[in-house]
């Protein structure tokens, strides 16, 4: 299927590992200009190979950036759109907060949360929009997981953080209109990335931990970061152009059982 990315800017946070990663990688296969921004400029030295060595005609920029700061975020944006000559994809990714009941948490745990999960994203958004609407064309996914769609008690803080994004992204669906931007909400289940391979381990056996959390799953297994971003580079296609304001599960049925 031609989706249509090709030559077409696109923004990645988070993407020096995990599902960022997985997705810019499928979009530099697609042949998008994919910039990657994360912390760690070890992690990012690696990604910006990999990503080279699949690329399809596209450049490839890894920066080093804090999505927690306001500042640095906007910098990174403008100059990925100066760099490149525009803007069209951006994919908002962050990592989660503490696991927890909701009532073992204090206030501060809940603003902290806010600061480092909810407000990072819109920060992403609100830089790059403007450089979207300027290109007429524009895709804007946000990263959240599960927890937007089923509470799950021990992980409180993420849904509470996440569930303000999905408010957000749909108000946005609203005031964009027919500018040409779509904006969706893609949210995973257990996929089978670092933190949850770590997790996974804790007993000892990752292998075995895997196949313990996959026997919750309809599909009796994890995901896959690249099955993931199969369904992120769908949304962010051409082929998706009436497909704005979703929630997409991708969790392999979990949300069905409970």
């Amino acid at each position: 299927m031609e989706l249509g990315l090709a030559n077409k800017v696109a923004l990645v946070a988070g993407g020096s590992s995990g599902l960022g990663l997985a997705v810019a990688e499928e979009l530099a296969k697609e042949g998008a200009h994919v910039a990657i921004g994360a912390r760690d400029t070890d992690r990012l030295a690696q990604a910006e190979a990999r990503l080279k060595a699949v690329a399809r005609g596209g450049r490839v920029l890894a920066t080093r950036v804090d999505v927690k700061d306001d500042a640095d975020v906007r910098r990174w944006v403008d100059d990925v759109a100066a760099k490149l000559g525009a803007l069209h994809v951006v994919v908002t990714n962050s990592g989660g907060p503490p696991p927890g009941p909701a009532s073992t948490f204090g206030v501060d745990a809940y603003r902290s949360a806010a600061d480092a999960v909810l407000l990072p994203p819109i920060s992403l958004a609100l830089a790059a929009l403007p450089h979207m609407k300027k290109a007429g064309w524009g895709r804007l996914l946000f990263i959240t997981s599960e927890t937007v769609v089923r509470p799950v008690a021990r992980f409180a803080l993420s849904g509470f953080a996440r569930l303000g994004i999905v408010g957000f992204s749909a108000a946005l669906v609203q005031e964009l209109g027919d500018s040409g931007i779509t904006v969706n909400v893609l949210a995973p289940g257990y996929m089978r990335t670092p933190p949850v391979e770590r997790t996974a381990g804790n007993a000892g056996d990752v292998e075995a931990g895997l196949r313990a959390m996959g026997a919750h799953i309809p599909l009796k297994r994890v995901g896959l970061p690249e099955e993931f971003a199969a369904a992120a580079v769908f949304l962010a296609s051409e082929r998706a152009s009436f497909i704005t304001g979703t929630v997409q599960l991708v969790d392999g049925g979990a949300s069905v059982i409970g």
